[in-house]
């Protein structure tokens, strides 16, 4: 494990977490969990029927499953409490209470609302779910965090050999948006860099440097597409001043010093970024993917950013070691919150 997680394992180990797992017959989420337990690094709530989540134990070998708390979704009357607090949530959304006992057999809103009620500190789910519900699930629960209205996905990118000691703070870069949203405006992406400025200080452990990316420099090129970054960079920098940003810069003049003195000279960013924000989703999720896969990095997230508490989405191709990470990045961020 590399040596970033090994030191938000051994801060969740000492803050330990609740964390909860609705895909509770899943191969990889059971392992992940097992060792989770094992490793004391969170407590574990399971969201499914206990024989089920027995057989299943009993087939993969697990030897530590059994210190994990099991709810039942289909326990109508241990759920009414939850069934309730969903009613309230969303009635002015015109949810009938019969509609609400039907929501708290879905896993992922039963796991939102026992955070939502205070029983849990943040959710894991994706190996089996599409992202939509994962989100869905989170949206209409827990909802945003205060004065944010975007939630956006960031990668951690952690970089191998020799890229590791030219990009980066120690090898540690992190993009967004590469999971949530299509095509944020000017707003929504500067609480993107936010956000994400946020999450490369609180999860990736870097002093966030955050350049706003574009095919465009300082100007060099006019576009809808520039302008909106260029604004987005404006607006991010009215909502924390405090922030290292600068945009909109072409890619190479955000990470490489010399191109980044050529093309925006005296820039306090431009060559030095450690977070890269994309203009749009397209961008962003093709970034990361060509970057995991060309040059070797680990690209650990999607990190969601923006929820009023901690909810992230795996994807459905990842391993028990993804999973295993995804609950330490979750506890840290549920840490953080407090």
């Amino acid at each position: 494990m590399e040596p970033l997680f090994e030191k938000l394992k051994s801060n969740a180990v000492a803050h330990r977490q609740c964390i909860i797992l609705p895909e509770s017959t899943e191969p990889r989420t059971l392992t992940a969990a097992d060792k989770i337990i094992g490793d004391k690094v969170a407590d574990i709530v399971l969201i499914g029927h206990a024989d089920e989540i027995d057989a299943k134990v009993k087939e993969l070998g697990l030897t530590h499953i059994g210190e994990a708390r099991i709810i039942n979704p289909d326990d109508e009357e241990a759920n009414e409490k939850y069934a309730q607090l969903f009613y309230e949530l969303r009635k002015s959304k015109g949810i009938t209470i019969e509609d609400a006992r039907k929501k708290i057999h879905d896993p992922l809103y039963l796991g939102c609302l026992l955070i939502k009620n205070g029983e849990a500190d943040g959710q894991v789910a994706g190996a089996l779910n599409t992202t939509g519900n994962v989100l869905r699930a989170a949206f209409q629960v827990l909802k945003t965090a205060p004065g944010v209205s975007v939630v956006s996905g960031a990668f951690i990118m952690i970089l191998k050999g020799e890229a590791a000691k030219l990009y980066g703070q120690d090898g540690i870069m992190v993009f967004a948006d590469c999971a949530v949203m299509p095509d944020p405006d000017e707003k929504q992406l500067a609480q993107v860099a936010v956000s994400t400025a946020k999450t490369a200080r609180e999860i990736a452990g870097i002093d966030p440097v955050v350049a706003m990316l574009s095919f465009s420099t300082k100007g060099s090129a006019s576009s809808d597409s520039v302008t909106k970054v260029a604004n987005a960079t404006a607006i991010a920098k009215e909502m924390d001043p405090t922030m290292k940003i600068d945009g909109e810069l072409q890619a190479d003049a955000a990470i490489v010093p010399s191109v980044g003195a050529s093309k925006a000279p005296g820039s306090t960013v431009a060559g030095h970024a450690n977070v890269l924000v994309f203009p749009d989703l397209g961008v962003g999720n093709i970034a990361y993917k060509l970057v995991q896969r060309l040059s070797g990095a680990t690209a650990a997230g999607p990190v969601l950013q923006g929820l009023a508490a901690p909810v992230n989405d795996l994807s459905r191709g990842c391993s028990w070691e993804d999973i295993y990470k995804t609950i330490v990045i979750t506890c840290n961020q549920a840490i953080n919150r407090k």
